[in-house]
């Protein structure tokens, strides 16, 4: 059986452990477990283990970016670039097309090793890093390293490696799918499921903490695992609390992963293990958290939309032997769609998340091409409208310091990190909605369900 390393095999939810063991579950991206495993047909085969990893392929690698403007946001800080580093398919393509000297590797994979640890270090709530001032250290970092030319290289091909991009993603704004995928907004904190392109099921989600963001294009879900086993890297935060290297046991309650984990590519997950009060914020590494009610809901559905053959009581049977892993291949892979829309036309409403990431996309040129997707523009509403629309552009368009975000900023190389330390919640409001009868009927549709 395969044998992959997965990066957001992640920490536990505990309560009453020490804030740096909380925050060392960001270290957990080191795991990657993360391998270049060839293709396979995906057929209805279940295979148990016990007390082991199980892993699908998630070769995505190769494939090219989705639309330009989406790949072109997709932050690089130096935790993800710790996780491409681990990926053999990645080093190869990046000893051949940025072609870094011995020692130039070394210190690229010391100083992400680095950032990485230091997440674990004097962490408070209150304290708060952005995703644009730790990419800014990673620009830095990697100027620094391989010089300006060889650092464009190497983001331009992590952004690839990043972005996945199996099948076409959607390129106008707010797109209802026209098949059968997996939609995510990471700045609405939602999930939804497509069959045949209406909506049938949504879940609110737990997303990427700001150094390890969730990328965007499409990925592809190709198993189902259930019980997976975790086993805790040989990294400070561990000591204490898990012995390195030994396997957290499938149905351990100090397992991160909780009962079920469903590979999307490189390096993500959807997975469950999450406390109830996780969703709706920062609350993973680059994956998709869910509680284990919820993520046993959701691979009922998953199995449902690819033909499998997995009904409720089978999954509560695996839920039962929680010792053995269990390797569910999906009879068809279904698209896992990462996209990132802080604007959003639903039905009668405009909705205008905050800028988690800080793409600066919060921004009138944004809203009107949104806007002109659904046949209208700024001028089609009343000045009342106006105002409210302008407001909440601006409210939403703030970091988690509170200090504005816009394109410039969000992409100026220059700008010094002004905090080694990370915040799980982000300040104020995540979202304002405002009615608009004009736009009754146009957009997304809503919420299906949510967590039900």
């Amino acid at each position: 059986m395969y044998r992959t390393r997965t990066w957001a095999e992640e920490r536990p939810q505990l309560s009453t452990v020490s804030r740096v063991l909380i925050l060392g579950g960001f270290v957990v991206g080191i795991l990657l477990l993360i391998g270049c495993v060839p293709n396979q047909p995906a057929t209805n085969q279940q295979t148990t283990t016990t007390n082991a990893n199980t892993a699908v392929n998630t070769n995505t690698n190769t494939a090219p970016a989705t639309a330009e403007t989406s790949a072109s946001r997709i932050p690089i800080t130096l935790p993800v670039v710790d996780a491409l580093m681990t990926d053999e398919g990645f080093v190869a393509e990046l000893r051949r097309t940025v072609q870094p000297s011995d020692e130039q590797f070394d210190k690229l994979k010391n100083a992400a090793r680095d950032a990485v640890l230091q997440l674990g270090e004097n962490v408070t709530d209150d304290d708060a890093r952005s995703t644009r001032t730790s990419q800014a250290d990673a620009d830095k970092r990697l100027k620094e390293i391989l010089g300006n030319e060889g650092a464009e290289k190497f983001k331009a091909l992590a952004r690839k490696y990043w972005s996945g991009g199996e099948v076409a993603a959607s390129v106008k704004p707010n797109e209802v799918p026209g098949d059968t995928r997996i939609v995510i907004n990471a700045p609405a904190y939602r999930m939804d499921i497509f069959r045949d392109g209406q909506l049938v099921k949504s879940y609110k989600v737990g997303i990427g903490y700001p150094e390890f963001p969730l990328p965007v294009g499409v990925r592809t879900a190709k198993s189902i695992i259930f019980n997976p086993t975790w086993t805790p890297p040989d990294e400070p935060w561990v000591k204490g609390e898990f012995q390195p290297g030994k396997t957290v046991e499938a149905g351990s309650k100090k397992n991160p992963l909780g009962l079920i984990k469903i590979p999307i590519g490189l390096p993500s997950l959807i997975h469950g293990g999450k406390d109830p009060s996780r969703l709706g914020t920062f609350a993973s590494h680059g994956c998709v958290g869910l509680t284990n009610p919820l993520v046993q809901d959701f691979a009922a559905q998953l199995a449902t939309l690819s033909g499998t053959q997995l009904t409720q009581e089978q999954i509560k049977q695996y839920e039962q032997q929680r010792k053995e892993t269990t390797e569910v291949n999906l009879a068809r892979s279904i698209p896992v769609e990462l996209r990132y829309e802080t604007i959003v036309v639903e039905d009668g409403k405009l909705k205008v998340y905050r800028d988690v990431y800080e793409h600066g996309t919060n921004t009138e040129e944004n809203l009107n091409r949104v806007l002109e997707a659904h046949g209208l523009s700024m001028a089609s509403f009343s000045p009342e409208e106006q105002n409210k629309i302008r407001e909440a552009l601006q409210k939403m368009a703030v970091d988690p310091q509170g200090k504005p975000v816009d394109e410039e900023a969000a992409n100026k190389d220059d700008k010094k990190p002004t905090s080694s330390r990370v915040t799980r919640n982000i300040k104020g409001a995540k979202e304002i909605v405002i009615d608009i009868p004009s736009l009754k009927g146009k957009g997304y549709p809503a919420p299906m369900n949510i967590n039900a």
